[in-house]
């Protein structure tokens, strides 16, 4: 019966483990601190006294030995690890709608810088054909076919001429 006693009583034990606190570090104020959660990430690693799986960390600072030159820093920089506390998968949606809103942008910009191309190009042949002499003709408000005259010709230049100037114009 002790045997039984005894087997219970470390299985007990065994279980209060897993409830422990597997993180410990020193915070700001220099109190120690227990969780079962990581540090935040303004906690240098120098502060973390302990974390899971038992591992104590040293309270000593890591070494960097010294960069020779710039290029060989920002490598080395590049390939710490860093933690940034953002999901990967919502930066990537983040960056993808992000892309999309940009191609639609442009898309919506090369249709209209098309439509102005369009309107210009009408606007200068109509205002040449204004002023090249001919003869043009209208239909009235009683749908007669009347000849323009030269006043209603140059106010159709001068309409042609503020579309030239709207549409024409580089933006």
């Amino acid at each position: 019966m002790k045997t039984s006693q005894l087997l219970l009583a470390a299985l007990a034990c065994t279980w209060a483990m897993g409830a422990a606190a597997q993180w410990q570090w020193i915070d700001k104020d220099g109190r120690k601190v227990y969780s079962d959660r990581p540090p935040p990430a303004e906690i240098p690693q120098k502060s973390i006294l302990k974390q899971p799986g038992g591992n104590a960390i040293s309270a000593r600072p890591v070494a960097v030995p010294p960069a020779a030159d710039g290029a060989s820093a920002a490598m080395a920089a590049a390939s710490a690890p860093r933690p940034t506390g953002k999901d990967k998968e919502l930066e990537e949606r983040k960056a993808q709608a992000d892309a999309a809103e940009a191609a639609k942008k442009k898309a919506d910009e090369e249709r209209q810088a098309k439509l102005r191309a369009e309107n210009c190009e009408r606007a200068r042949q109509s205002k040449a054909a204004m002023t090249s002499g001919q003869l043009f003709s209208q239909t009235n408000a009683q749908g007669e076919r009347v000849f323009m005259d030269e006043s209603a010709k140059a106010a159709e230049a001068r309409r042609a001429d503020s579309v030239i100037a709207s549409e024409c114009a580089p933006r």
